[in-house]
């Protein structure tokens, strides 16, 4: 079953690498929650068109914490097309980050937990952020993202599941994946098309 995904992925045009999908996804933890955030609950489409206009409002990159800061709430909502509550979110992570509640660069040295922990301290940063970010950015390769409807939903399809699989269904599925469900759960997200960027 997760065979046949991996089979079919690879069969195409494979996973892709992180930095170069389709030349919107920042390398930078910054600029990949920035894109989070911007995404969240809206379709990949959306998403993508909206963090477009956020990067064209800050010259064609995307904007560094001081700038967030600097910009006019309500011209950046206007430009980019954002609701109120994202751009606090924004501005929340910015202020974090300067002040130096969330350390960026030892991110990447954190456990899962922890990593979690340090960004779900951010307004508008909660766990299924996280696990994205855990899961696409900084390329975890234990993480089960088991409350991500687009892994449930990929896991119906390849399993021919009659109903999306709560997360504990899906842990139990998922257990012959370990040490590499991080790698599963990326290869059942792209099964959708849908892949973060």
């Amino acid at each position: 079953m997760l065979g046949e995904v991996i089979d079919r992925i690879e069969d195409g045009d494979g996973l892709g690498e992180r930095s170069g999908r389709r030349g919107l996804s920042p390398d930078d933890h910054y600029g990949a929650l920035v894109r989070s955030i911007v995404g969240q609950q809206l379709s990949t489409k959306a998403a993508r068109s909206i963090y477009e206009r956020l990067l064209g409002h800050f010259g064609g990159s995307p904007p560094t914490p001081s700038e967030v800061l600097a910009a006019d709430p309500e011209e950046m909502r206007a430009a980019a097309g954002l609701s109120r509550a994202k751009v606090t979110f924004l501005r929340s992570l910015a202020e974090h980050v300067l002040e130096g509640s969330l350390e960026l660069e030892r991110l990447d040295e954190l456990p899962d937990e922890q990593v979690t922990a340090e960004l779900v301290a951010v307004k508008g940063l909660g766990p299924w952020t996280a696990d994205m970010f855990l899961l696409f950015h900084l390329q975890r390769p234990a993480l089960m993202a088991g409350g991500a409807l687009g892994i449930r939903r990929a896991v119906m399809i390849a399993y021919q599941l009659e109903e999306l699989p709560d997360p504990a269904k899906l842990t139990q599925l998922a257990e012959p994946w370990r040490p590499y469900r991080s790698v599963a759960c990326r290869y059942l997200w792209r099964s959708l098309d849908a892949t973060p960027v």
